[in-house]
């Protein structure tokens, strides 16, 4: 009992105590910090690369594609009908975009899509803004500009498809927050008619923009929208022949309409994406089937296709499976080794979606270990400390050391109250540490975003440098509990040398030198 009398007494009397929990304090904070902000990264890379892929890829790496795409699709919903949930094709180029509204342009990546399929692939559907608050309505398929009017109260009325569809997400999400600020007309979303809600504008296919080609970014990290919803658009392709050329065509202008935008909240993703329908921009492309003039049909062709798995299949497995399906399918089609079809699938690959990603998710990984051995080689600093503190209290309290052996405690008591006081600096510098910590990674980007509105300068997070747009804030819990056991040893240790000098103090010296 006169142990815990001890140690609470030191902890409480000795301010330079103080020091030691302030230093184990900071290190226990400076390692939550910075490993949850780098495991969140990584968390983040991995979450958003299987999210915005699929399970697997099939994908021949060229912008020419690979034809017989949808009859390997087939092939693979009925040959593996227990591992394969679905499977939808991909078509990746590169564009121009024209904003006609206000004359801008930007150079673009083109992504066509399945939309009904795609969205249901992966995560896609949860990074649409239109689509969540009116959902059913956003398609890519030929389509007028939306138009809203006013009704006698001055409420903004939308057309009828758009009223029904508010309704329904009201319904369904009551207790959304942002439903009284998104305000269901959203001022400057729509164009205003006089003669009330309606469409106008010739029908014409629609684009799902990156949300950073076509808005604002404010200082908040929130969006300014500039551009009402049915927009005209012109995207420019450069169509290619099978064997790698541009086509005689030339560059071709799309006409499309702003359908909605996305934000995958991966920067280099919404900063360049523009979304249009697979069988629109296959055709604009001149990767649809057709006929030569030497008589010989073309296969249509796409870039991927993103498979699917069903719920707790394994990726590795499936993987090794779709590659030996692909070899028997490619022996089945009986392509001469000199045309060019044979030579695009020949290039094709089958990857999972770490495997697409490894080398940045493998970087990403040893930059963690890397960044926490540092911080943790820097709180060894804490250890010193403690250490330098206590052999200093102890050189201080010879004659309490003295009193306590002469009148029966043992030397492994009294080196029993210095490790428990060290252990309850370990404690008390840990518990601050975790608090502290734990809240500054949960408002980070607040923090952030308000030393940006002192100065801009002070943003350290910018979303074109570290690719996704916010900085990870996600504690794992198991890593915190690692770090206070690592913080409580670490406290004992520094205490363990003076510990043992202490047990060593005979208590005549102790008086006789007092």
């Amino acid at each position: 009992m006169y142990k815990l009398f001890l140690i609470a007494r030191y902890l409480r009397k000795r301010l330079i105590a103080l020091f030691a929990i302030v230093s184990v304090w900071l290190c226990v904070f400076m390692v939550i910090v910075v490993i949850s902000v780098m495991g969140g990264f990584l968390n983040m890379v991995k979450e958003h690369s299987r999210g915005l892929l699929s399970d697997i890829i099939v994908d021949n790496t060229t912008l020419q594609g690979f034809p017989y795409y949808q009859e390997f699709i087939d092939t693979l919903l009925t040959r593996m009908p227990d591992t394969v949930a679905e499977a939808t094709p991909v078509i990746y180029n590169y564009g121009i975009l024209r904003v006609k509204l206000i004359d801008y342009t930007k150079p673009i990546q083109v992504v066509g899509v399945r939309l009904d399929e795609y969205r249901t692939i992966n995560a896609f559907a949860g990074s649409l803004y239109y689509d969540a608050y009116y959902p059913g309505t956003t398609t890519l398929a030929p389509q007028r500009q939306p138009y809203s009017g006013l009704a006698p109260e001055g409420l903004p009325v939308l057309p009828e498809e758009f009223e029904q569809a508010w309704t329904r997400y009201q319904a369904e999400n009551p207790e959304d927050p942002d439903l009284e600020g998104f305000a269901r007309g959203a001022p400057g979303l729509f164009e205003l008619a006089v003669n009330g809600p309606g469409y106008a504008g010739d029908e014409m296919p629609g684009a799902i923009l990156g949300v950073d080609l076509i808005c604002d970014r404010l200082p908040d990290g929130g969006y300014q929208e500039g551009t009402p919803l049915g927009s005209e658009l012109v995207v420019t392709v450069l169509p290619m022949t099978r064997k790698g050329t541009i086509s005689g065509e030339g560059p071709i202008p799309m006409a499309t309409r702003y359908a909605d935008r996305s934000r995958t909240k991966v920067y280099d993703i919404d900063k360049m994406c523009v979304y249009l329908d697979f069988e629109i921009l296959q055709r604009a492309l001149s990767m649809e089937r057709m006929e030569t003039e030497s008589g010989d049909v073309v296969p249509p062709r796409a870039s991927q296709v993103l498979v699917k798995l069903r719920e707790g299949g394994d990726v590795n497995q499936a993987r090794e499976d779709i590659v030996a399906l692909w070899k028997q399918f490619v022996a089945s089609l009986n392509l001469p080794p000199t045309s060019s079809e044979y030579r695009l699938m020949s290039l094709v690959g089958v990857e999972t979606w770490e495997e697409r990603q490894v080398q940045y998710i493998s970087a990403v990984e040893k930059e963690k270990v890397l960044v926490t051995l540092l911080f943790g080689i820097i709180s060894l600093v804490a250890v010193v400390l403690i250490g330098c503190i206590f052999y200093m209290i102890v050189s201080h309290q010879t004659r309490d050391i003295g009193i306590i052996k002469s009148i029966g405690a043992s030397s492994r008591g009294v080196a029993v109250i210095f490790l428990g006081f060290g252990l309850a600096v370990g404690v008390v510098g840990s518990a601050l540490g975790t608090v502290s910590g734990v809240l500054f990674v949960h408002y980070i980007n607040d923090i952030q975003d308000a030393l940006a509105r002192l100065n801009p300068n002070l943003r350290v997070w910018s979303p074109d440098v570290y690719v996704f747009d916010r900085i990870p804030n996600t504690v794992n819990l198991t890593e915190i509990v690692v770090i206070v056991v690592v913080a409580l040893f670490s406290s004992m240790l520094g205490a363990l040398i003076p510990a043992i000098l202490a047990a060593r103090v005979w208590p005549v010296e102790a008086l006789r030198y007092e």
